[in-house]
């Protein structure tokens, strides 16, 4: 009786011990195990960010949700409405063209130009394309496209007076409105001369010819399209040129769109679209060939 006693106490013990080896070694396991997953997930998780940064393509975004969202302001002759209400002229018209090159659908907005890089980095628009002057400001806060136009600021007043305001020294004392964050803008803040600022730069203009300011500062593309016989504004003229400039169109830091806009931009050079629609908007001398 005794025996079995001692026995059963034996395999008692025994199976204790089994328990206590197995619970250890779960333990460990366990340890090892959420370690592993710690590092595992860690390594997933970078693995994730890396394919979220591989995912992270502007044209993929584009090309998924359909649609290339241009920011963009009533700037003739490259953004503006015809009789019908449909947004034409030579940066549109491209626009269009590159929209079609990528599968999507082309969508014009118009934005507050001062806050234009804002809209940009928050996904409001997917690129901007307004005739729009490369400037510092620009190429720290968006990828700019290689340079596609040559412009100038260029002082614009009533023909009559014109006369008087031939120099940079000729313009102290005038009252001046120009479009609110532009390239004329900047280079008024550089001359020290004051000016209100307008939505865009046919507001600008028409603060001129209505009277209410002595001259504004506008694109020479504009002026060219703008103002002089035969234009809306044919009792306006331009003076002084302020600068030299050069447009590009700006996308995302970082966007792959760049690339893809250079080389459709190319393409289309080569194949004479661009000059075809730039002689459609009297733009073609503007035009740096490619």
């Amino acid at each position: 009786m005794m025996k079995k006693v001692i026995s059963l106490l034996m395999v008692f013990a025994m199976a204790l011990a089994m328990v206590a080896c197995g619970s250890t070694t779960t333990d460990t396991g366990g340890d090892g195990q959420n370690s592993g997953a710690g590092n595992s997930g860690n390594a997933g998780g970078a693995a994730s960010d890396s394919g979220d940064d591989a995912a992270e393509s502007d044209l993929a975004y584009v090309k998924e949700k359909g649609t290339l969202i241009v920011g963009m302001t009533d700037f003739a002759p490259m953004d503006y409405k015809d009789e019908s209400g449909e947004w034409i002229g030579f940066d549109a018209d491209m626009a269009k063209a590159f929209a079609e090159s990528l599968g999507v659908e082309v969508e014009f907005l118009e934005i507050n130009w001062d806050n234009k890089l804002m809209e940009l980095d928050t996904k409001g628009i997917d690129v901007i394309w307004n005739g729009m002057t490369i400037t510092d400001e620009v190429t720290n806060g968006a990828s700019v496209s290689e340079p596609y136009c040559n412009n100038g600021q260029v002082v614009v007043v009533p023909a009559d007076v014109a006369e008087d305001y031939q120099t940079v020294e000729s313009l102290s004392g005038l009252s001046f409105a120009v479009e609110n964050g532009s390239a004329g803008a900047e280079q008024l803040d550089l001359l020290g001369l004051s000016y209100t600022a307008k939505t865009t730069q046919a507001d600008a203009l028409l603060e001129v010819a209505s009277g209410a300011s002595d001259a504004c500062v506008i694109d020479l593309l504009m002026a060219g399209a703008m103002i002089g016989e035969g234009t809306s504004y044919p009792e306006l003229t331009y003076t002084v040129q302020l600068n030299s400039e050069e447009y590009g169109v700006a996308f995302r830091q970082g966007s792959d769109l760049t690339e893809a806009f250079n080389t459709f931009w190319k393409e289309a050079y080569d194949a004479g679209t661009v000059m075809e629609v730039a002689t459609t908007y009297g733009v073609q001398e503007s035009v740096i060939e490619k």
